[in-house]
C-alpha cells in the first residue's frame, strides 16, 4: 500500500487554517492522500494529541508521514524536526509529544528542520512542515531537510502505580472520547497481575463499581423483553480495545443526559482506583 499523509492538529473545523494546509500540500504534491486523524485536539494539550495518535498511526501503510500541529509555533524553544519511528514518519514541533507516543522507543532518526528563510506570516505550520512532508512523501532523504540531532524534548507519560500491599491500584484519567467514556491508564495486564482473581472496587470521586465487563452491551438483560427492561444510562466498567480500564455509561447521549465524565465528575489526571480483597 502506498504511504498516506496524515493531519492531526488542535485546528478546529471552522478557521481556514486546515483547508490552507491542506491545501499547500495538494500544491506540493501531485494527488496526495491525506487523511485527517483529528482537527478536534483540545488548543495546546500535547498529551491529548499524543494519545489519539499513539493509538492510530500504526493502521497506515509504513513509510506514512504524520503532520502534527499542536503547540507548534517555531521558536528556539520548540524547533521543527522530522523523526522516523517504527517505519512512519513524524513532522512535528520538538515540544516532548514524540516520546509521549512512543514512551518506550526512540525514533530511529531524527532532523531539525532548517529553515531556509523566515515564514511569510505567523502560520509557519504550512510552509515548514507541508514542504517537509511534501519532500519525504515524494522520496527524498531526510539528511535534505536538516541537520541530524540525537536529542528531543522528553515529557514523561503518566504510569499508574501499584501499592506496598499489591491491593491497591493507583490510576489517572488520560483521555476523555467524544461519548465521555473515561479512559484510565490501568492496564488490563496489570490489573490480572496483581488482582490474581481476587474481588476488587474500582473507585472514583464517590462512585464504586464492582465487576468488570467485557463489552458495553453485557450490561444489558437481553433475556428480558425489550419494551420492559432498562437499557440507557446503566454505568460500567471494561477494559477497551485499547487494553485500558474505561468507564462508561450504557448509551448515554452527553448532548443530552451527560456521559461518564459529566456525571461522574471526572476530568483529565482525575484518580482513578481499583482496591482488592
Amino acid at each position: 500500500m502506498n504511504p498516506v499523509i496524515t493531519l492531526t492538529s488542535d485546528f478546529g473545523q471552522k478557521d481556514p487554517y486546515l483547508a490552507s494546509l491542506r491545501g499547500e500540500l495538494h500544491r506540493l504534491v501531485e494527488h496526495p492522500v491525506i487523511v485527517d486523524i483529528s482537527h478536534e485536539i483540545e488548543p495546546f494539550h500535547i498529551a491529548q494529541a499524543a494519545f489519539v495518535v499513539q493509538n492510530s498511526y500504526a493502521h497506515f501503510p509504513e513509510g506514512s508521514v504524520h503532520i502534527l500541529c499542536i503547540d507548534d509555533t517555531v521558536s528556539p524553544e520548540n524547533k521543527p524536526i522530522v523523526a522516523k519511528l517504527n517505519k512512519h514518519y513524524f513532522v512535528c514541533a520538538d515540544n516532548g509529544i514524540l516520546s509521549l507516543i512512543s514512551p518506550k522507543f526512540k525514533p530511529d532518526e531524527v532532523y531539525e528542520i532548517e529553515i531556509q528563510k523566515a515564514p511569510t506570516d505567523s502560520f509557519s505550520t504550512r510552509e515548514i512542515f507541508a514542504h517537509a512532508a511534501a519532500h519525504i512523501i515524494r522520496g527524498g532523504t531526510l539528511s535534505v531537510i536538516g541537520k541530524k540531532i540525537a536529542q528531543i524534548h522528553v515529557r514523561l507519560p503518566f504510569t499508574s502505580s501499584v501499592n506496598n500491599d499489591k491491593n491497591t491500584i493507583t490510576g489517572k484519567v488520560i483521555y476523555i472520547d467524544n461519548y465521555e467514556n473515561v479512559i484510565t491508564n490501568i492496564s488490563e495486564e496489570l490489573f490480572l497481575e496483581i488482582g490474581q482473581g481476587r474481588a476488587f472496587t474500582i473507585q472514583f470521586r464517590n462512585n464504586e463499581i464492582k465487576q468488570v465487563v467485557r463489552s458495553y452491551a453485557e450490561v444489558i438483560r437481553f433475556d428480558i423483553d425489550k419494551n420492559k427492561r432498562m437499557e440507557g444510562g446503566k454505568e460500567l466498567a471494561l477494559f477497551n480495545s485499547l487494553g485500558l480500564l474505561e468507564l462508561a455509561i450504557y448509551k448515554s447521549n452527553p448532548k443530552h443526559t451527560g456521559g461518564a465524565s459529566s456525571l461522574f465528575g471526572l476530568q483529565y489526571l482525575d484518580v482513578v482506583s481499583v482496591h482488592f480483597e
